[in-house]
């Protein structure tokens, strides 16, 4: 079924059932999360293809984005605002419509396929310990605190937190976002860790084993 959406393009990808803390202070996203909220319903997050995030004109977004739910709303002075949305369900945009001072998309539902005769829950398995060393390495330089045993069970859900903690560039991101398949989405999920795991590896190896260079006020 198409809908009209508000569309919110950002330099990120969102993926279902994932958080996305958003600080908002240009005109036209005010008024455009006020309205969401007043009415209770969700934007959508595309990544921008052309153009620019903020203080521009509106940019084209790709045409595959994220639902993005309204969680916490923290109003600041100025009527900026700081905004905690969940990413829900994804979408294809049919039309982009530019008359008002934001986006708005006729947008279509583009739900996760699971091929008849297939279980997602083998390929969850196969990614799963993939996930988690790159995770316990991210834990261990600090640069994540995440539980493992908070790691969801569920196909889906595996593959988009996945997705997100990966440190890939954004139109990678994007390209998963856009995995029709379930099976898909995991097969490729594991091949990227198969290669982004030893490269993790190898970069915090190396930060372990670089001399430590003079401190900020020494004088030799």
């Amino acid at each position: 079924m198409d809908y009209e959406l508000p569309i919110f393009p950002l330099n990120t990808v969102l993926f279902p059932g994932m958080p996305l803390s958003l600080h908002i202070f240009e005109e036209r996203y005010k008024a455009m999360i006020h309205e969401c909220v007043e009415n209770g319903r969700p934007f959508g997050v595309a990544l921008i293809r052309d153009g620019v995030e903020a203080l521009g004109p509106l940019a084209e977004p790709y045409p595959v984005g994220c639902t993005a739910e309204i969680a916490q709303v923290q109003p600041l002075l100025g009527g900026r605002m700081n905004i905690l949305v969940v990413g829900r369900e994804r979408f294809r945009i049919l039309d982009l419509q530019r008359g008002a001072s934001y986006l708005k998309g006729l947008v279509q539902s583009f739900p996760l396929h699971i091929i008849p005769g297939e279980d997602p829950t083998a390929f969850c398995r196969a990614l799963r310990p993939w996930v988690e060393e790159y995770l316990m390495l991210l834990s261990d330089a600090g640069d994540v605190d995440f539980d493992l045993e908070q790691l969801p069970g569920e196909p889906q859900a595996l593959a988009y937190l996945a997705a997100t903690v990966l440190q890939i560039p954004n139109e990678q991101k994007q390209a998963l976002l856009s995995v029709p398949t379930a099976s898909n989405l995991l097969t490729e999920m594991q091949s990227l860790y198969r290669r982004e795991l030893p490269l993790l590896r190898r970069l915090l190896a190396e930060d372990d084993t670089a001399p430590e260079g003079p401190g900020p006020f020494s004088l030799s």
